[in-house]
């Protein structure tokens, strides 16, 4: 019986992108699946408990910058830990997303996700920018109409969807996967998804 994992991200997550191309690997070494839900944080932290960036004590702000030099050194991915344009909305990148998985399926808006992902973390761009998004489409070999797309009242309703199914399913951070039902937080939890999904 084919494997989906629901993978639920925020496009301005660095967790998310130390993680998102190894989870695609994985995934396709498994021959799963994936639900691409990039998800508003500001949803879902209310019931969560979670805190935005700023708001976290200085402590924990600071100690993340250690872990996100360590992840990126360990896992050999460029990543400025202080980006020019963050923190950023995400949500018209998170929109671009849906709209080129409604159009052009899973493994194109895995590619589109991985350059926003990248912009922000490895290559000092503002996906707030409608211009830098249409790049990122070109860049990535998808139709620039997708900007447009995005823009449509069903991706709209999609993404507040995808947000409330995230709440629904107990999600609190970004990145987390999802699958037979168990719930995996963290690219620093990839090992553990990996060995879950061979487990069958």
């Amino acid at each position: 019986m084919p494997v989906t994992i629901d993978y639920y991200f925020a496009t301005m997550s660095p967790w998310a992108y130390l993680g998102h191309e190894r989870f695609a690997k994985i995934a396709k070494a498994a021959g799963a699946s994936i639900n691409v839900l990039p998800v508003d944080l500001g949803r879902v932290f209310p019931v969560s408990g979670g805190l935005p960036l700023a708001k976290r004590a200085p402590q924990r702000q600071a100690y993340r910058l250690v872990e996100l030099q360590r992840f990126s050194a360990y896992l050999g991915r460029p990543l400025n830990p202080q980006p020019r344009f963050f923190p950023v909305n995400g949500d018209d990148a998170a929109k671009l997303i849906i709209a080129v998985e409604i159009a052009d399926g899973a493994d194109a808006a895995m590619r589109i996700a991985g350059a926003i992902l990248r912009g922000v973390w490895a290559e000092q761009r503002n996906i707030a920018d409608p211009a830098v998004l249409q790049a990122l489409l070109v860049e990535t070999g998808l139709a620039p109409r997708r900007l447009d797309d995005s823009q449509s009242q069903s991706v709209h309703e999609r993404y507040a969807d995808d947000s409330q199914r995230a709440i629904d399913a107990g999600v609190f951070g970004a990145p987390t996967y999802v699958v037979f039902g168990e719930m995996f937080w963290g690219q620093d939890r990839l090992d553990f998804l990996e060995r879950r999904l061979a487990a069958g």
